[in-house]
């Protein structure tokens, strides 16, 4: 993966999959403190503690179709490649929370890649999982919560193509904003 929106959307997946009902994904960037992180919260089933203590080896998968699990090991890598460290917790029944730290400056850093097209896939795919997606550039804030959108919609199905496209340019308008480029 070469960008951190692919990671961020392979864990999204891994969080469905685990039947959230709310995933939470929250970007900061602290150019000041030469900070980026990255947080996907989900209320999933979680892992046992066996399982959890795995969760990096990429030859461990609980998935039944293939023999490695590359999602958690790349990104991991990703973060330790620019200078930071990823963390997991989670507890049977409790959800699962990643939390990847990067330097901000660091030269091998990946680039963020189009959070708008991220987000947007996850919502057209997933119409009945809410998301939150919050992210803060050097003290600004663009928030995005489906649970919201949804309110306003009654009867539209947020999976709409019009209300997707809508979604994506709000996206980018918010990022945009807020000082983020977004490639998409």
């Amino acid at each position: 993966m070469l960008e951190l929106s692919m990671h961020i959307l392979d864990i999204a997946e891994n969080s469905i999959r685990a039947r959230a009902k709310l995933v939470k994904i929250s970007i900061v960037e602290d150019s000041a403190k030469d900070r980026f992180s990255i947080a996907i919260i989900d209320d999933g089933e979680g892992m046992n503690r066996d399982t959890a203590n795995k969760v990096l080896d990429p030859f461990f998968t609980t998935r039944k179709v293939r023999n490695v699990g590359l999602g958690l090991p790349l990104f991991e890598h990703a973060a330790k490649t620019a200078g930071g460290h990823l963390s997991v917790k989670t507890e049977t029944g409790e959800g699962t929370h990643v939390l990847a730290q990067f330097m901000h400056s660091h030269i091998d850093r990946q680039p963020l890649g189009s959070m708008s097209e991220t987000i947007t896939v996850l919502i057209a795919g997933n119409p009945d999982i809410d998301f939150l997606y919050t992210h803060k550039n050097d003290g600004r804030i663009f928030t995005l919560d489906t649970r919201d959108i949804k309110k306003e919609l009654e009867d539209v199905p947020i999976n709409n193509t019009e209300v997707l496209k809508l979604i994506k340019e709000n996206i980018e308008e918010g990022l945009n904003e807020i000082g983020i480029k977004n490639n998409g």
